[in-house]
């Protein structure tokens, strides 16, 4: 099955394919969708398997981020994608990084942000606090506590609003306990911490040193791995900080690219 996906922008432009967390939504990417396509690229956004508009699915046993890319292939070739950059957001940064692992054709660099190669202890126990949540109080609970763990609080507080409105459509739209389980399942068994010195193409690591879910250090120790990597480290913005601030995290996603135009 061929997941729901948007192709927005001009059609010469060079291809953007962006992957979000676990949430799997491609709304996730809307701060960074205009100045993608204003400065003329083609952007390719997907909700993942389970999730958002590629629902229902269900999710084998063993679903892993392997099985995530495999999708992404898919879909890069039935939109007829020759090149692209791919940028991925925590989960989706452990999908781009099982692509670039397995020289996806066509893939020209790669983009992390607050991701990681191996899960740590920390996130391990944000995950096992909202697993029992999750299985305590349902779904309702889990999507509640879902802020905690993505924004900086002063910034959850000034957008209230914006706050209550992701947590009133994230229940609304919960993709199903065991669609969950599986999902997280797949980002806590992925480990690719041995094959990052194979990677070859160009890589931008971005991430924000007040981020509560995964420790800033992991995207330290993919920027030390990793052969071709360029890094980026803002003081705040918490897990999501391609949300919160915007302006800054745009104009170095673009600049990056900017520096691998000749590809």
């Amino acid at each position: 099955m061929t997941l729901f996906h948007e192709v927005l922008g001009d059609s010469s432009g060079p291809t953007v394919v962006m992957s979000s967390g676990l949430g799997g939504s491609a709304t996730y990417w809307k701060p960074q969708i205009p100045a993608l396509l204003d400065r003329g690229f083609r952007v390719i956004v997907y909700d993942q398997s389970g999730t958002g508009r590629s629902r229902p699915a269900t999710l084998k046993p063993g679903y892993a981020i392997d099985d995530m890319a495999a999708e992404v292939m898919d879909i890069v070739e039935s939109t007829g994608t020759k090149t692209y950059h791919f940028v991925g957001h925590a989960l989706g940064g452990l999908v781009g990084l099982s692509l670039a692992k397995r020289d996806a054709p066509g893939l020209q660099t790669l983009t992390l942000v607050n991701a990681w190669a191996k899960i740590c202890g920390h996130t391990e126990r944000c995950f096992e606090a909202r697993l029992s949540l999750l299985s305590a109080f349902g779904p309702d609970a889990y999507v509640k506590a879902q802020p905690i763990f993505l924004y900086p609080a002063a910034w959850a507080e000034q957008h209230e609003a914006v706050v209550n409105a992701e947590v009133h459509h994230g229940i609304a739209h919960f993709p199903g306990e065991e669609t969950m389980l599986r999902r997280i399942e797949a980002l806590r068994a992925f480990d690719v911490s041995a094959s990052l010195s194979t990677i070859q193409l160009p890589v931008f690591v971005s991430a924000s040193t007040d981020d509560v879910l995964v420790p800033w250090t992991q995207s330290r120790k993919l920027a030390d791995q990793l052969p071709r990597c360029e890094s980026d480290f803002v003081s705040s913005g918490g897990h999501a900080h391609n949300v919160t601030e915007p302006e800054a995290f745009n104009a170095a996603l673009i600049g990056f690219f900017d520096r691998h135009a000749a590809l």
